[in-house]
């Protein structure tokens, strides 16, 4: 009898652990829940589930995790602002903007984006929610998004994972989302963050083009190239005002140049990158001696990279020598590369580069606890899936990105689309100085100049860590939405007036 218990026992194990952990294809969790923004009390309501992605057959090949919040008190959504988030990685979650930028809670960390414990979740007074409905989106292998039975269904990663064909399954789904929300008649606006930029700059044209839905605004947090050239002199030149601004923070600059404010400094370098740097870089091992010693020279009192580092690289220092360099006779320390504010501790001090990402493991330090918390708790989304930070995505096809072009275009062929970038003075992975740069370069005709605007922090790839950072970049979105509104009755059309 007891052989025949502990072979039943068995048997039950057997069964119970050989169940297949699945999320479900097509689910809705529906919570309430109230934020006080700007001093108002605001009743909302949180959807989250998953929404499939179908074939050409019309089979489910994929199961999208989606978050929704929409406030309770509008009766009429075809004035009503609907926000439709990406993040980037390309295999990153939405949690970064959703829990600490754009949403109604976000994670707690001090002041400066630093993680604290207890670990956990508070009201985000400066959300946008007061002005605009969300929806935040985790693509294929993030968050708890998946693939679904790949190889019964004979799915072909390359239709997920690359630049062309992340826009092309993305923008059905929207199609999807907006049709059974029933926000075709809303104003819509797609922001991305890091390679969510190349990400919504292609859906710009796609869902315009493929799905006849025009947006009224784009807004490109920490941008990519989005397909926008500057190798060689150009990329060279561009890194020098990132240098100055890092170099700033921690006070390696000279004297004259570190006394003076932020706002002065950078002026001052970017004309320099532009005017100066960029003309002699041109010419190459052509430069002439005693030119290149005074360009090294200049460069080293804007970076705090002494002279003769420059000349031994050509006056080409790469980030990771930069990163790993600046602090090294300071502590020894690194400073971050999407956050320099951070500081790293390497095994040792010699190197060329950082042993890891500082500000990476900071972040990862408090957002995993509170998203997988929020999420289950608070949302009420019960999963035995990992939520995936960041998911197997590679290896991710980036060929014809042209996600830049495809941006102009979307904008050339509705007048009511502009476009809105941020960026981070210390991101060294996306700088702030290259975002300006394909800014310029988006619209070669210069007809659009007054559509594209631009916004600055003191932070980092995430500036809304930095609590002075997270009010006024909200702010900054918050009015770019509602001056992009078109005004009641004002049609969308180019006059020659």
């Amino acid at each position: 009898m007891k052989f025949f218990t502990l072979l039943a026992s068995c048997f039950l194990s057997i069964a119970v652990y050989s169940q297949k952990v699945e999320l479900p294809i097509d689910t809705m969790i529906v919570s309430k829940h109230s934020v006080t923004i700007s001093g108002k009390n605001i009743s909302y309501t949180a959807q989250t589930g998953t929404q499939p992605v179908w074939n050409e057959k019309g089979i489910p090949v994929a199961s999208l995790f989606y978050t929704y919040y929409k406030r309770d008190d509008i009766k009429n959504t075809e004035n009503r602002p609907l926000v439709i988030s990406f993040n980037g990685g390309p295999g990153s979650a939405s949690v970064w903007m959703h829990l600490a930028y754009t949403g109604p809670r976000i994670l707690k960390i001090d002041d400066e984006g630093f993680p604290v414990q207890p670990y956990g979740v508070k009201e985000n007074p400066y959300s946008i929610l007061d002005v605009a409905d969300i929806v935040y989106v985790n693509p294929v292998n993030t968050g708890y998004s998946r693939l679904i039975d790949p190889e019964e269904n004979k799915t072909d990663r390359k239709d997920f994972f690359g630049v062309q064909a992340d826009i092309k399954y993305l923008a059905e789904w929207v199609n999807t989302f907006v049709t059974r929300k029933n926000r075709w008649l809303s104003p819509k606006y797609l922001i991305g963050e890091s390679y969510g930029t190349t990400r919504v700059s292609g859906l710009a044209l796609e869902l315009q083009n493929s799905h006849w839905m025009y947006l009224n605004g784009v807004i490109l947090v920490s941008p990519t190239e989005i397909g926008i050239e500057r190798d060689g002199p150009v990329e060279i030149a561009n890194r020098l005002p990132y240098f100055a601004a890092a170099a700033w923070y921690h006070k390696k600059l000279p004297t004259a140049l570190q006394n003076k404010d932020l706002d002065e400094v950078l002026p001052e370098v970017e004309n320099y990158a532009i005017n100066t740097l960029l003309p002699v870089l041109v010419k190459g091992g052509f430069i002439e001696e005693n030119k290149k010693k005074e360009i090294a020279a200049k460069m080293s009192s804007y970076s705090g990279i002494s002279e003769k580092v420059f000349l031994q690289n050509n006056l080409a220092i790469p980030f990771q020598y930069f990163w790993k360099e600046l602090m090294r006779e300071d502590g020894g320390f690194t400073v971050g590369r999407l956050d320099s504010r951070y500081l790293g501790m390497d095994s040792k001090v010699a190197g060329d580069s950082p042993d890891y990402n500082a500000e990476l493991t900071s972040w990862l330090h408090s957002f995993t606890p509170a998203i997988n918390y929020y999420l289950q708790q608070d949302l009420n989304f019960k999963t035995d899936i990992k939520y995936n930070m960041f998911g197997p995505v590679h290896p991710w096809d980036r060929s014809g990105d042209n996600s830049g072009e495809n941006l102009r275009q979307a904008m050339a062929q509705n007048p009511n689309l502009d476009v809105l970038i941020q960026s981070g003075y210390y991101d060294g992975a996306t700088t702030y100085f290259n975002a300006k740069y394909s800014m310029w370069q988006l619209d070669p005709s210069g007809k659009m100049q007054d559509r594209l605007s631009f916004k600055a922090y003191r932070s980092g790839h995430m500036m809304y860590l930095r609590s002075e950072d997270l009010k006024n970049a909200n702010n900054d979105i918050r009015d770019f939405i509602l001056k992009s509104l078109p005004k009641e009755g004002e049609a969308a059309k180019y006059s020659a007036q």
